[in-house]
């Protein structure tokens, strides 16, 4: 009767519908099974554990990674501070040890070049005589001293500075 209104057989619009069904029910089975294993996981992830706990867990862990991130905040910060104060400490040193005069041995005089990383600093000199130890010291601005260096100051300072003696 349908099938003289719509000028087509019937049993195509019954075929169609089957199919259609069944694509529905392969779908729902994919579904399920899906289902099934988010609900596997989900009791694996909840074991032991019920919603309460769950939520204290993780704010617990928000506060834990509040507070490392302020660490790492101050961390940073007491890191900038130490190395501005780095800037103005000693960090070179250059040491010589020599006899200042012939009749004594056993190098008990120095030249002691101290260097910040602009290279300013101090050579301490002390030279050891049979009648005392005399110590002197001469100021280093950027590597440079406007009083005259003896050549075991020079090479105190030399070394100091990263070069090697005799460059």
């Amino acid at each position: 009767m349908i099938s003289k209104y719509l000028g087509f057989d019937s049993d195509y619009i019954i075929i169609g519908l089957i199919v259609v069904v069944l694509i529905l029910l392969v779908l729902i089975i994919v579904n399920m099974s899906q289902m099934r294993k988010l609900k596997k996981s989900y009791k694996v992830f909840m074991t032991g554990k019920n919603g309460k706990n769950l939520e204290e867990t993780l704010i617990k862990r928000l506060d834990q990674v509040d507070s490392l991130l302020a660490a790492n905040d101050d961390n940073e910060k007491h890191i900038k501070e130490l190395f501005d104060d780095m800037q103005h400490t000693y960090q070179k040193m250059g040491l010589i040890k020599y006899d200042a005069f012939n009749e004594m041995g056993g190098k008990l005089s120095f030249s002691l070049a101290m260097l910040d990383v602009k290279n300013n600093g101090f050579i301490i000199n002390a030279m050891h005589t049979r009648e005392g130890c005399y110590t002197y010291i001469k100021e280093i601005v950027d590597g440079n001293s406007i009083i005259v260096l003896s050549e075991e100051d020079k090479e105190a300072l030399s070394r100091a500075m990263g070069n090697k003696a005799g460059e």
